[in-house]
């Protein structure tokens, strides 16, 4: 497939809403579950909020200055004086293999650079463990900088950055 024949990367607009939330349902188990207000509010409040096509995939991400109360985002925020961080991301099965993933995080490093940042970083899930995702973010080039237990020690994260 040539670059002119790629789904084009937009912003997630009111009308996608439905069909991100069906898609992060989907994948709740990597990503946390969330209802129609709770993806609205990460939405408006998003420092990007992309799909690609008819919400084959898509990428939430905020910067230093969201109002947002993660775990994830508030260990970036104590150490962190400005960053972007990606709070979720996920590609339909239906879509994988496309390189949706790859071209939603290149889209959004152009974007952090144009804005002045230099760094975007994420959280993977340790335990239960998350291998592909281990191997995308290297490849991508992150790097782990810390890890932590979540909702009680029911979860374990390891958190990553990649300098821009």
């Amino acid at each position: 497939m040539n670059h002119s024949q790629l789904a084009a990367i937009e912003a997630i607009t009111p009308e996608f809403l439905p069909r991100v939330l069906a898609l992060n349902t989907a994948h709740a188990t990597e990503l946390s579950l969330l209802d129609a207000a709770g993806l609205s509010a990460l939405v408006d409040e998003a420092f990007l909020a992309l799909r690609i096509g008819d919400v084959e995939a898509f990428l939430i991400a905020f910067d230093q200055h969201a109002a947002y109360e993660s775990p994830n985002f508030n260990w970036f925020r104590e150490r962190y004086p400005r960053f972007v961080y990606v709070d979720r991301i996920a590609v339909a099965a239906s879509a994988r293999g496309r390189g949706h993933a790859r071209r939603l995080y290149e889209h959004l490093f152009d974007r952090a650079r144009d804005r002045g940042h230099d760094v975007v970083t994420c959280e993977v899930n340790a335990e239960p463990p998350n291998p592909a995702s281990d191997a995308f973010y290297a490849a991508l080039g992150f790097e782990p900088v810390g890890e932590a237990a979540i909702h009680g020690g029911a979860k374990s994260v390891r958190y990553f950055e990649r300098q821009l």
